[in-house]
């Protein structure tokens, strides 16, 4: 032990005597291939450095592994928990079976006291592990953004694309029957004059009646059962089929005994049925519009997000920002949270890395949603300040205990069980904010927190 111990840099600067009492101290350990050595959440009692074989550093985020570091003879792991005295940041499994001399908190300050050059080493190794893995989490961490986007987009984009479909196979059928239906109405030479009064009924439609929303869901009830109750009575089987189409262009009954006044009862007949099929199929039309409209929306709002074509640093409108955000996570706002706008209607834009911001926005904004649950209210407000734009996103959930506000910036730091966060989003928004020249702050408290960013107004101030 000895030798090995002389060749370990960690000891390298000890005397021969306090490495020997080191050696008398220190115990063996023997794990097997796949066996745990700790665990993520696990008090750090003791530190290890490893004889033979390897010991994997894992951390487990959203149900998967992200594989940290190979650790091999030589090296030292879990000084960090033992040093800092908090639970284990990662877990530790042996990749094949390996022999481990055992560290304990009190011998480990005895080796720190009593070489200066230990202290260093140690301190190097501690820096260069928490860069290293502070990296590896942040490449995952944004894979598990890009995974929740994703996600989030394609829910978001399934339900119209889902109705455009629906819709689509619709109008095949609707085409197929107004034509059918028009192949009648010519072989029952409707004049002229009617056919025009015809088109021309269709042609308003309710371009201007839809917008006056004059018919509530009672009276449209009411309404269908007067008309179907008289279509019924005028001879057509598929009235209550009918009834809604025809009400859809703002038919009333009093229009059809006009109409059957005009017409021939044939002529009458078939006029009808061209009607109803006409509106069915501006209704099948107007559905596939408007799910393609929700569609083009969510693509540009996902390309502003990423400001794709756009340089790194551009003049950007925070409230843009925050509205694409939302569009984005549509679908962790869920039915249960009320989403409340508070916007300074004169806030300037700003000169920043948009899609930088945007990930400042996504990280605060799901972390509330999560913090609520499945109900409560998200509130954004947004306004100036001596020269700084401030955003400030609140949610009523069940606050951070103040024992932690002053932890929640620190880089693997996560309020979250074990194996749901990384610990890094808030810290990776701390730095982007940094970056901007601006400030971040929590003020949080049982049942209301609300995090509040601040932002240079203009280059002056950074």
């Amino acid at each position: 032990m000895f030798d090995f111990l002389k060749q370990v840099p960690l000891f390298e600067g000890l005397s021969n005597e306090d490495l020997m009492f080191l050696c008398g101290m220190i115990s063996q350990l023997r794990i097997v291939k796949g066996e745990i050595l700790f665990n993520e959440g696990d008090e750090g009692e003791e530190a290890y450095v490893i004889k033979e074989g390897q010991i994997q550093i894992y951390k487990t985020v959203a149900g998967r592994e992200v594989h940290l570091a190979l650790r091999g003879p030589g090296e030292v792991i879990g000084e960090v928990s033992l040093l800092e005295a908090v639970p284990r940041t990662a877990s530790g499994r042996a990749q094949e079976d390996s022999l481990l001399f055992v560290i304990t908190h009190e011998q480990l300050d005895r080796l720190l006291n009593a070489s200066p050059s230990a202290a260093i080493t140690m301190l190097h190794t501690v820096t260069a592990r928490l860069k290293s893995s502070e990296q590896m989490l942040q490449q995952s961490e944004r894979l598990a953004q890009l995974g929740m986007l994703t996600a989030g987009i394609a829910h978001e984009i399934n339900n119209p694309v889902a109705a455009v479909q629906r819709a689509s196979s619709q109008l095949n059928a609707a085409i197929d029957r107004l034509q059918k239906i028009q192949l009648k109405a010519n072989l029952e030479s409707i004049p002229e004059e009617r056919w025009n009064e015809l088109i021309g009924r269709v042609s308003a439609k309710d371009k201007q009646l839809a917008k006056e929303d004059v018919w509530d869901l009672a009276r449209r009830g009411d309404l269908e059962s007067e008309m179907a109750d008289w279509l019924e009575g005028n001879g057509f089987t598929d009235a209550w089929d009918m009834a809604p189409e025809l009400l859809r262009l703002r038919i009333t009954v009093e229009e059809l005994n006009q109409w059957k006044e005009k017409l021939n009862t044939r002529q009458f007949l078939v006029a009808l049925e061209w009607l109803a099929a006409n509106a069915e199929m501006n209704s099948i039309v107007e559905e596939i519009h408007i799910g393609a409209g929700r569609v083009a929306d969510i693509v540009k709002a996902l390309k502003s997000y990423v400001y794709l074509d756009q340089g790194p640093s551009q003049r950007v409108d925070v409230h843009e920002g925050l509205e694409n955000t939302l569009v984005i996570l549509h679908s962790k706002l869920g039915q249960g949270i009320k989403l409340r706008r508070e916007y300074d209607p004169d806030l300037p834009e700003i000169e920043a890395y948009g899609s930088e911001l945007n990930q400042v926005w996504t990280n605060i904004i799901a972390n509330a949603c999560e913090a609520m649950g499945e109900s409560g209210e998200l509130l954004l407000r947004t306004r100036q300040e001596n020269g700084w734009v401030v955003v400030e996103i609140q949610d009523n959930g069940p606050g951070i205990p103040a024992e932690v506000q002053n932890n929640i910036f620190n880089p693997f730091f996560t309020t979250k069980p074990v194996g749901q966060g990384t610990g890094l989003g808030l810290s990776i928004s701390y730095n982007i904010v940094q970056k901007h020249g601006g400030e971040i702050r929590v003020l949080s408290e049982p049942g209301q927190t609300c995090f509040q960013v601040f932002l240079p107004a203009s280059q002056e101030r950074k």
